[in-house]
């Protein structure tokens, strides 16, 4: 028997002819002289084809196959929830700049309206969110949070569950083992919502700048047709890039803006140190003498650390002389580190004392008490949003505001120099909000 629940507001495939779900459509059809797949709406290449003939997508292949062969079925989203009365079940208090952001998303969701919340790193975006999200449950409304990245989701997931206790919740994601469940609330990825078709009411996009949902069509239209007709959407970012900024220089984006910390201290300023051919130097087996100094002091006063890499290429020759030079009790992690979760959670456990990363862990999530530092800042990969945002995992507790943030270069770029300039900026405007340094 099939759980039609499962169906509700979702494009998925099934075995054909399921009477209980209708005629279904093709998953791959036919449009002119081309093939195209009506989950993601991508177009086959004319290399897209198996043995047997059929056509297959393999633009979403990660959600699993479908072909020219495979329908894909769907029921209309019921919004069958009975939510309780007084579903925020937080008992924390927002500060007065934050209250005042989240009583301006309330009345923005309240009018409908598609929306932006630009706070810095470490303003509490998800809890500013809560009371405007709490009226929307009352309605009776499905919602969606979902981020580009799975690290986000994964640290998102049980602080709302425990906010919203009694709000039935799913949390979405390739590589997890539990089974869907219909929801009113789903914690998902970017990518997970290729799945859904007309779902929910109100997606909420954290980290809506970063990669690879800044710049994936696929991932936009996903948020797109995930999104009922007459539902609205709510974008979170502490560095918008140029195409939200021209929106709201058009004042086509209703705008709600937040630059200091809930804690109310200004962001670290990014020190910059040079290293010159560090990488060349590298490949001998030498990291710069100032970095090696820098990381053992931070180990012998017992400050925890992050320390980022351009390429994944770099991670075991940096870690190989971490360990020579004495650097230890740390690990490296990646995209692709299947122990990737466990590792950020040993050092959020003080089971670590450091992570040497990628530009994986340069948002979204959140220690207590984290010193950082970047080898090679002016390499390519790293974006001046990158760079803010890795700066902003320091100093974000209210015990310990004050965390460090280095950054070692060959050169000093625009990219960088921007960088520092846009914290400048948002320190400027944080002091006239009455801000202040640690």
């Amino acid at each position: 028997m099939i759980d039609l629940s499962e169906y509700f507001g979702r494009r998925l495939s099934a075995a054909t002819g399921t009477s209980q779900l209708g005629m279904g459509m093709p998953a791959v059809q036919q449009v002119g002289a081309h093939y195209q797949c009506q989950r993601c709406q991508q177009w086959l290449a004319d290399t897209d084809q198996l043995p047997n003939g059929a056509w297959y997508c393999r633009q979403c292949l990660q959600l699993g196959r479908v072909t020219s062969q495979t329908k894909l079925y769907t029921i209309p989203e019921p919004n069958r929830f009975s939510p309780p009365e007084s579903p925020l079940t937080w008992t924390g208090e927002l500060s007065p700049d934050q209250q005042q952001a989240a009583e301006s998303i309330r009345q923005h969701v309240q009018l409908g309206q598609n929306q932006l919340l630009w706070a810095v790193t470490g303003a509490g975006k998800t809890e500013i969110v809560y009371p405007a999200l709490a009226w929307a449950v009352t309605q009776g409304w499905r919602i969606a949070w979902v981020s580009p990245r799975v690290d986000v989701c994964l640290e998102l997931a049980p602080r709302i569950r425990a906010a919203f206790a009694a709000v039935s919740q799913c949390l979405l994601y390739g590589e997890q083992s539990a089974p869907y469940q219909y929801s009113q609330l789903t914690v998902c990825t970017t990518h997970q919502l290729l799945r859904f078709d007309q779902a929910f009411d109100w997606i909420i996009v954290d980290e809506v700048d970063a990669f690879p949902l800044a710049t994936s069509p696929l991932l936009q239209l996903a948020i797109t047709r995930a999104e009922k007709s007459k539902g609205q959407h709510l974008y979170l970012t502490a560095t918008p890039g140029e195409k939200l900024q021209r929106q709201i220089r058009q004042r086509t984006l209703v705008t709600t803006y937040l630059p200091l910390r809930y804690h109310g201290y200004l962001l670290p300023q990014l020190r910059v140190r040079l290293a010159w051919r560090w990488r060349e130097r590298l490949h001998k087996g030498r990291l710069p003498r100032p970095l090696i100094r820098q990381l053992l002091a931070y180990l012998g006063k017992g400050q925890r650390f992050l320390l980022f890499v351009p390429h994944v290429r770099d991670l075991p020759e940096i870690m190989a002389e971490l360990g020579q030079q004495g650097v230890r009790g740390g690990v490296s992690v990646h995209a692709a580190d299947p122990e990737r979760t466990g590792k950020v959670q040993a050092l959020r456990d003080q089971k670590l004392s450091y992570l040497v990363t990628t530009t994986i862990l340069e948002r979204g999530v959140t220690f207590s008490n984290i010193a950082v530092v970047i080898l090679g800042g002016d390499d390519a990969v790293f974006s001046t949003a990158a760079l803010v945002q890795i700066a902003g995992r320091a100093g974000r507790s209210a015990d310990f505001p004050d965390g460090e943030v280095t950054c070692y270069v060959q050169t000093q770029t625009r990219v960088v120099r921007r960088a520092q300039a846009m914290i400048t900026r948002l320190n400027r405007q944080g002091k006239q909000r009455g801000g202040r340094r640690p």
